[in-house]
């Protein structure tokens, strides 16, 4: 998993670069057949070993593709494109795990769960690249707006607001991740939720992000991507609260379930509005170290919190989540800030 995300990194950080030598669509369709060809691998994987090899370019792939295509539908479509496009990731998100499940069921091994996935997107991988011709003409004024000079990461890091985004996206992904994997353990341990109910409400809260992305979209044709964003943040609060309070088992499992509508909108929102904060010449690298940003904070803050929670108590992780929420909304309000003053 730590392989897997530092390539995430380290292929996001690149983006920029690639996507002006090789424009959207080709970055898209190279990736999604690296991430193809990894999963093969781990299909035919007969070891541990043999797993950490092939992560690294099922991240490298998965990594271009993140940062490239969040790029171009925050260019060229509007925001409720970007919260539908969140919300077919969490389709497949939900997807997978119910797909591996069968297999398992069935009595077949863990290996043929991962062909199938692979076998999915090497069609997908088909259909990216016949579909290449229209890529490149959608791509076309991007090309012609950002020109071909590819920013440093020193220099990205010059850009006002650039440090403020990338630690907005950190918090917010280490909170999304930390709740998520965090979320049966806790009502387990600290609200004496039985085991099979807490795990299974664990999993419907991905399935609340991906619903709350579907109905965002409708909602993002009436507010901006600032107002979705604040919103988010202020339901997050709301679910942090009610699990802080005393309240009993039932309300616990109501406020995680604010907290996964409140994670909703904020992560397309932040993504749509960067061409709008830094210009669409700039938006490719920004978008980049967005989601390296990203990946590390969902590769440190879990398992810090998961020292916490062994030396301390479960009990912290409201209190854990509302750290992070408040230097998410700190931050974010600095950003707006600044693109408000040089406007």
């Amino acid at each position: 998993m730590t392989l897997q995300l530092l390539s995430h990194g380290n292929s996001s950080l690149q983006s920029d670069r690639l996507t002006r030598k090789f424009g959207t669509g080709k970055v898209t369709a190279v990736s999604v057949g690296i991430t193809a060809f990894a999963l093969w691998g781990f299909s035919a994987s007969h070891s541990f070993i043999m797993l950490c090899v092939w992560a690294i370019p099922y991240g490298l792939g998965a990594g271009s593709v993140d940062a490239s295509l969040n790029n171009y539908v925050a260019l060229h479509y509007a925001s409720k494109h970007m919260s539908w496009l969140h919300c077919m990731w969490g389709v497949g998100a939900t997807l997978g795990p119910y797909i591996m499940g069968a297999v398992l069921t069935g009595g077949a091994p863990w290996n043929k769960g991962y062909r199938i996935i692979s076998v999915l997107q090497i069609v997908l991988t088909a259909i990216l690249i016949f579909s290449l011709s229209k890529w490149k003409e959608q791509n076309r004024s991007l090309e012609e707006s950002t020109g071909g000079r590819v920013l440093s990461l020193k220099g990205i890091l010059m850009i006002p607001g650039a440090k403020a985004i990338m630690v907005c996206f950190f918090c917010y992904c280490a909170l999304e991740q930390t709740a998520m994997l965090w979320a049966s353990s806790y009502l387990n341990l600290a609200k004496g939720v039985d085991a099979k109910t807490a795990a299974s409400f664990a999993g419907m809260f991905c399935i609340g992000i991906t619903i709350g992305r579907g109905i965002n979209g409708f909602i993002a044709m009436k507010l901006k991507d600032r107002q979705m964003i604040r919103m988010g943040q202020a339901i997050i609060l709301s679910g942090i609260i009610v699990m802080i309070l005393p309240f009993g088992k039932i309300v616990s499992l109501i406020g995680f379930s604010l907290i996964g509508l409140g994670c909703a909108p904020v992560y397309p929102c932040v993504i749509h509005s960067t061409p709008e904060h830094f210009g669409a010449e700039r938006s490719q690298a920004i978008i980049g170290v967005q989601m390296a940003s990203a990946y590390i904070g969902i590769c440190l803050m879990p398992p810090l919190f998961g020292l916490i929670a062994n030396h301390i108590s479960i009990k912290l992780l409201p209190f854990y989540l509302l750290i992070l929420l408040v230097m998410m909304v700190y931050t974010h309000e600095i950003l707006e800030r600044k693109v408000h003053d040089e406007s």
